[in-house]
C-alpha cells in the first residue's frame, strides 16, 4: 500500500519527509521518492527503487533542502517497480505530485494527453494526473483551481499532494476514496496517508472527507468540498507515541 507525507514549514523539511516515510514502511512498498521546492524556487526530486534507506543514502550524496515538499512510498499497480515509475511525478519542471489510489480512466486520459503533445516518462496512472494539473495550472494560473478542475475529470480513488515551482509557501491536498490527513504543528503543516507518519511533528489533525481539497499555506488551511464551497472540518487532538507503532 502506498504512503504519502508532505510538509510546509519555515525550516528545512527534507528530513521530516524521510522520517515520515520510514514510519510508513510497515505498509509495504517497492520504491520511494521526494520532491522539495529549493530556495531558488525550483523543484528538486530524488527517487529510488527499493527501501527508504536507499533514498536516504541518495540524498546524502545529492542533498536537497526546502521549506515545502512531498514524499511517497509506492506499491506497484500500474507499471513495474522502477525509478521511472516512482513518485513524485513531474510535469514541465513546474508541478510535482504524489498519488495514492487508482485512476480508472487513466488510459483514456493518457490517449487524450498524448494527442495534445504530452510525453510520458512512466507507465503509471498517476502521470496523467500531473499532466492534467499542469495544463490547468497554465490555463488558470492558480494551483488550487488547477487541482479542482483536474479532479472533475478523474474516475477512481485518489489522495493527492501537489506543489508548484516558485512557491515554498503552498501545498495542495485532495482526497476521494483514499485516506489523507492534515497535521497541524507550531506554524507548520503536514499531510499524510496515516497519522503515524507524523509522529512527533503534529498533535492536532484534520481528517479530510471525500471530495475535499485543502489549500495549505504557511498562514493556515482552507478546505473546499467537492462543490467548491469553503467548509470547516473538525480538529482532532491525538497524542502519538513511538510505541504505538513499534518505534523506539
Amino acid at each position: 500500500m502506498c504512503g504519502i507525507v508532505g510538509a510546509l514549514a519555515k525550516r528545512d523539511i527534507s528530513k521530516v519527509l524521510i522520517k515520515g516515510l520510514q514510519r510508513l514502511e510497515y505498509r509495504g512498498y517497492d520504491s520511494a521518492g521526494l520532491a522539495v521546492i529549493d530556495e531558488g524556487g525550483s523543484i528538486q526530486r530524488r527517487r529510488m527503487q527499493g527501501k527508504v534507506k536507499n533514498l536516504e543514502q541518495l540524498i546524502e550524496e545529492k542533498p536537497v533542502s526546502g521549506f515545502c515538499g512531498i514524499s511517497h512510498t509506492r506499491w506497484a499497480t500500474h507499471g513495474v517497480p522502477s525509478k521511472a515509475n516512482s513518485h513524485p511525478h513531474l510535469c514541465g519542471d513546474a508541478i510535482a505530485l504524489v498519488h495514492n489510489g487508482i485512476i480508472e480512466n487513466h488510459e483514456l486520459l493518457r490517449k487524450q494527453q498524448q494527442e495534445q503533445g504530452h510525453d510520458f516518462d512512466s507507465e503509471t496512472d498517476t502521470e496523467v494526473v500531473v499532466h492534467a494539473v499542469h495544463d490547468h495550472w497554465l490555463q488558470f494560473g492558480d494551483l488550487l483551481k488547477a487541482v479542482q478542475e483536474t479532479v472533475k475529470r478523474l474516475e477512481g480513488a485518489y489522495a493527492l499532494g501537489v506543489i508548484e515551482k516558485d512557491r515554498q509557501d503552498r501545498l495542495i491536498a485532495a482526497r476521494k476514496g483514499s485516506p489523507l490527513v492534515i497535521g497541524l504543528g507550531d506554524n507548520e503543516y503536514y499531510i499524510a496517508s496515516d497519522v503515524f507518519a507524523l509522529l512527533g511533528e503534529a498533535s492536532k489533525f484534520i481528517y479530510l472527507e471525500d471530495g475535499d481539497i485543502a489549500d495549505i499555506t504557511i498562514n493556515g488551511v482552507t478546505i473546499y468540498d467537492a462543490s467548491g464551497k469553503e467548509v470547516t472540518r473538525a480538529i482532532n487532538e491525538t497524542e502519538l507515541k513511538a510505541d504505538n507503532v513499534g518505534l523506539g
